[in-house]
């Protein structure tokens, strides 16, 4: 590896070579420069040291008795515990074919004989830098994967937590209106009015919080889910908001998909809610929904002739907590778009949009149709 203090490259090198000389003048090369070498006269040998302490890089030749350098490399790729060890062949054969072989079995780069130091140092050098991002490039994604389910964690946590004292907040402000009548009529009426519209909002968030961090957790069990039942239970549930808003629903046969009953009824239940939310004032709401065949599964559609999206502002609508327009405008959390892409991506399909400004949306999504046998 790189040491940042002396710019020195340091490492763990394993040589495989049948030729002594050629095994002792690389371990001359490679000592002078601070690099700790191992070596291997045979490919049975290199495998086994790789095996029992896996070095930084390997210089393999190709030419090897019993075993040749291609297969080396190919069985030290097919071990989980070796195949992630660059590997540098170093040989007098130069036809491109042979170098296309080296590459084939899995090398990283290729040195003909007779080579000159400058040039395998430097080779050595890139392939150790190259190692030394991806494994920090490795933990960095480690760290932030478990940083991350922290986070979902917490705010699951503090999300519960919070409902059991705004509810009480919610009771007593009801309770002060039904128990003092005369308060209806006194100046605190409006403060009461607001107590009750805040918690409303609060108690809203506090339940988009849960379902984005639960869409984060644990992995679901996915079963075959029936489209059509599914849909029937999420008009159910948007009952009221579809009445008071005059919305017209289209929708055909929906198939049977694979995923979780609960997840995939939050992901249609806030598909729909947002092009209910965000319908143009001077129209009747018109959502349909569209399936089409995909290879292994299926995509999905919600239109709507709601107020659009810019261009610009499609690649931000699924940030969480990213809101286009104020909350005064448009009450929500900003996380229901979120929840949605979070929903999708742990079915394994994917989520996007398409809009025109004053002309409606359409919020396309793929889920994967039931496997043969399983339905």
């Amino acid at each position: 590896m790189t040491s940042p203090d002396d710019g020195v490259v340091k490492g763990d090198i394993l040589i495989v070579d049948d030729t002594p000389d050629n095994l002792r003048l690389l371990s001359a090369i490679l000592g002078r420069h601070q690099l700790g070498v191992r070596k291997a006269l045979t490919g049975q040998w290199a495998i086994a040291a790789a095996q029992a302490a896996p070095p930084d890089l390997i210089l393999l030749d190709i030419k090897m008795p019993e075993m040749s350098g291609y297969e080396v490399c190919q069985r030290l790729k097919a071990d989980p515990a070796t195949e992630g060890i660059p590997v540098i062949f170093i040989s007098a054969l130069d036809d491109a074919i042979d170098k296309v072989k080296a590459f084939a079995a899995g090398g990283a780069d290729y040195i003909t004989k007779p080579f000159q130091e400058a040039e395998v140092l430097a080779r050595i050098a890139h392939q150790l830098e190259l190692r030394r991002l991806q494994a920090r490039l490795v933990a960095q994604n480690d760290e932030l994967v478990r940083s991350n389910r922290e986070l979902e964690q917490f705010a699951s946590v503090v999300s519960h937590d919070l409902q059991q004292p705004l509810q009480s907040i919610l009771g007593y402000t009801k309770l002060i209106g039904l128990t003092c009548p005369t308060v209806r009529q006194s100046p605190a009426q409006p403060y009461l009015e607001n107590i009750l519209e805040a918690s409303g909002r609060m108690q809203q968030m506090i339940q988009d919080w849960l379902a984005y961090a639960q869409a984060g957790q644990a992995q679901p069990s996915f079963a075959p889910v029936d489209g059509n039942a599914l849909l029937d239970q999420v008009i159910l549930n948007l009952k009221v908001a579809l009445g008071e808003s005059g919305a017209e629903l289209h929708y055909g046969d929906l198939p049977t998909v694979m995923g979780s009953e609960v997840q995939l009824m939050q992901l249609f239940q806030n598909l729909i809610s947002n092009a209910l939310k965000f319908a143009r004032a001077d129209a009747v709401p018109q959502i349909t929904l569209s399936v089409e065949p995909q290879p292994q599964g299926w995509r999905f559609g919600v239109h709507d002739n709601g107020i659009g999206i810019e261009a610009e502002h499609l690649g931000q609508i699924f940030e969480a907590f990213h809101r286009l327009h104020a909350a005064q405008s448009y009450p929500g959390s900003g996380i229901g778009l979120a929840t949605c892409q979070k929903i999708v991506e742990r079915h394994g399909g994917r989520i996007w949009a398409e809009s025109q400004p004053g002309r409606g949306s359409t919020f396309y999504f793929t889920l994967r149709a039931v496997p043969a046998g399983d339905s």
